[in-house]
């Protein structure tokens, strides 16, 4: 009654005329940092189980209280406005239906708790609290009986068991003193991981919890971790991916294993059914339980670089059928069709992300939703309909509804509309080029705002992370802000990118900064030659891999007039040991001490004496994926040569930033640095010092 009654509210507003509203229209302007924290990120959608509504996340970059928040949302199939389902001021995730279709489930960390799986009746009311895990739920799957979860736990801490059993003592008189930390003990090859830190034996396994009996049972376990699950039709069993070789941190041999979900050994009964090689992931089950689809890879010496297939094997095991080995297209998030006669899938193709859709058995594959978009997770109803988020490059995600046999998607949600009606964007043409040996490569480009054919504008190279991804035509703010400010902007595809094959992802294998260097400059070089870029005003700077880009780069040229190198890397051998990727140096590059010579090779700071760009490095300080130890060696460098640098160093920030005063301080000195080395503005090359906080350090100068 309390859903119907919001409904009928909402209904009597829309009837509302809006004439006596209506006020002179504002003049669109151009884009601006403090923009960013407006927009809201869609995603998440899960379609209800009658076909009539989208549950979906949306989250808020709060710039005043410095936070982020994740809300979740329900909108009608049909269309309309959007409901909110969780409060404001808590992050709420992970929204999942219940099979039966009467209450909506999501993880959420509340009242200073750990994150547990709450549910929500559908007809309103308050959420309550299903699951009450020691040590917070990582993620959970309901059966589909509705009579069960499937939780993914990782093992408990000792001081998790220990605060669990003080919740059932009276509180002391006086608060215990604070304990010194006791040291880490380490003895695992796979030591450490950013966002984690360094690594103990805690391992993520999954257990079943009973709706009804409150019951929590441990079904897998050992020396590895398991995750992925996936219910079989019938709630009987338990698809998930593990490397349960002998040693796991050793290699990437993850594998299908299905477990029954009345087991009450720990996991000792456990099948796999995806064959080797692999490495296997993301199962799913045909609606009939006898097939499992899921994502494998056919060369493992080539780890991320391989083409990730579509493959399908008996729920008991046997040959694997591979369906895209004609398609050399990565693929993502296998879902069966309703009448498990096909297999939808998400495929990053020539510069975007589609969802495509194959013959169970092989065949023809199709795009129910196709072109020059990106679309991200997405739900299947029971009559193959579909709901997406859908990005294009002048709109962020948005949840769009594809009807079961319809031709084009339609649009739900106007998150952030009420914004863009405020802005004029750049569009970016999706252009092809040559490279210095002929390969053809591909990117976007993006030209400033107003722009004026035949007129040369300063232009920034923007290098991708990875190196294996892609740029695709997704909304991109920081291209649009370098646009609104009279850049042009290029984002190439280089060799080791994805999307093109799994031969062009490869041609960079042990051998960074050389074909991939030869293709980003060879979009700098027709953006010139097209008469867009204007030589004489170059920058360059990317993030992660985009910053061990941007270091070779400036390190075999002096054509940039400023360089930024965000979480980047130039003495290699300096990170074996100290970031999380022993496992890829040891495949790719094998020990530095047997292969120094590939080692240096691919290490631009032993050319860091012929680099005179002005160059600003920054990075995290919490960083393990890409720590800061590189950005600091490439500042201390060229600094001891005198060269114009700065070091910025991020308090508590891991790989990928989240603090929103963070987020907007970086782009400040990104369009400071740029305006006065590359524009030559009088402005200083950093932005105005903010007021002193125990929280805010920058070292160095120029």
């Amino acid at each position: 009654m309390k859903l119907a009654l919001r409904l009928a509210i909402f209904g009597i507003v829309w009837a509302i005329p809006l004439v006596a509203q209506e006020t002179a229209p504002k003049i669109p302007r151009a884009i601006t940092i403090d923009d960013f924290f407006e927009i809201r990120e869609v995603s998440q959608p899960e379609i209800s189980p009658d076909g009539q509504w989208i549950a979906y996340a949306a989250r808020t970059r709060n710039l005043k209280e410095d936070k982020n928040e994740q809300r979740l949302w329900m909108i009608s199939t049909h269309g309309g406005d959007a409901l909110p389902l969780s409060a404001e001021g808590v992050t709420s995730s992970h929204v999942r239906w219940t099979p039966d279709g009467k209450y909506i489930s999501f993880l959420s960390a509340r009242d200073g708790g750990k994150a547990q799986v709450w549910l929500l009746d559908r007809r309103g009311g308050e959420a309550v609290r299903l699951t009450d895990t020691v040590q917070g739920v990582d993620d959970f799957e309901w059966s589909p009986d509705s009579t069960r979860l499937v939780l993914i736990l990782r093992d408990p801490k000792a001081e998790d068991l220990e605060t669990a059993k003080n919740k059932e003592k009276p509180a002391p008189a006086t608060p215990p003193k604070p304990k010194t930390p006791p040291p880490f003990v380490i003895d695992r090859l796979q030591f450490k991981r950013d966002t984690v830190g360094y690594l103990d034996r805690r391992r993520t396994h999954l257990y079943v919890f009973g709706v009804g009996s409150k019951k929590t049972t441990q079904i897998t376990s050992g020396d590895f971790d398991d995750n992925e699950p996936a219910w079989s039709p019938d709630s009987k069993s338990l698809a998930f991916s593990s490397n349960r070789s002998p040693d796991p941190d050793a290699n990437y041999q993850a594998h299908i294993w299905v477990v029954a979900a009345d087991n009450t050994d720990k996991g000792a009964h456990v099948t796999q059914v995806s064959p080797n090689p692999g490495p296997d992931s993301a199962p799913t089950w045909s609606p009939d339980g006898k097939w499992i689809a899921y994502v494998t890879e056919l060369d493992p010496q080539l780890f991320y670089y391989n083409t990730r297939h579509l493959a399908v094997v008996s729920s008991t095991g046997g040959q694997a059928n591979v369906l895209t080995r004609a398609f050399d297209r990565s693929i993502h998030r296998p879902r069966f069709s309703a009448d498990g006669r096909s297999i939808y899938f998400v495929a990053e193709d020539d510069g975007t992300q589609n969802l495509c859709r194959v013959p169970a058995g092989g065949g023809e594959i199709t795009r129910p939703i196709g072109g020059r978009l990106a679309v991200g997770t997405y739900s299947l109803g029971k009559d193959d309909s579909v709901a997406a988020p859908i990005t294009t490059i002048d709109r962020p995600d948005e949840i769009f509804y594809l009807a079961g046999g319809a031709k084009e998607p339609m649009r739900l949600t106007k998150t952030n509309d009420a914004l863009l009606s405020q802005l004029r964007l750049a569009q970016a043409d999706y252009v092809h080029f040559k490279s210095k040996d002929g390969t053809s490569v591909a990117g976007y480009l993006y030209k400033p705002l107003d722009y004026t054919p035949g007129k040369k504008v300063p232009t920034l190279l923007n290098p991708h992370g990875g190196p294996v991804g892609q740029y695709t035509p997704s909304f991109y703010h920081l291209a649009q802000l370098y646009a609104a400010n009279g850049y042009a902007v290029l984002l190439p595809n280089p060799r080791g990118s994805s999307g093109y094959g799994q031969k062009f992802c490869a041609a960079i294998y042990a051998d960074w900064g050389n074909k991939d260097y030869q293709d980003d400059v060879a979009m700098v070089d027709y953006a010139v030659a097209q008469g867009i870029a204007d030589p004489d005003k170059l920058g360059v700077g990317g993030w992660s891999y985009g910053g061990i880009s941007t270091d070779f780069i400036i390190s075999q040229t002096k054509r940039f007039k400023a360089a930024i190198s965000g979480a980047g890397v130039a003495l290699i051998a300096s990170f074996y040991g100290h970031d999380h990727y022993q496992r890829d140096y040891d495949i790719e590059l094998g020990h530095p001490w047997e292969h120094k010579e590939v080692w240096d090779r691919i290490s631009p700071f032993y050319r860091v004496a012929d680099i005179t760009t002005p160059t600003l490095f920054m990075g995290g300080d919490m960083d393990w994926n890409v720590p800061i130890l590189g950005s600091e060696q490439m500042y201390q460098a060229m600094k001891t040569l005198g060269r114009t640098t700065e070091l910025v160093v991020y308090p508590g920030e891991y790989h990928g930033f989240t603090a929103p005063s963070h987020i907007k301080d970086r782009m400040e000195r990104f369009m400071a640095w740029y305006n006065h080395y590359v524009k030559g503005d009088s402005a200083p090359a950093r932005p105005p010092e903010k007021p002193a906080t125990p929280e805010t350090k920058t070292v160095g100068g120029e």
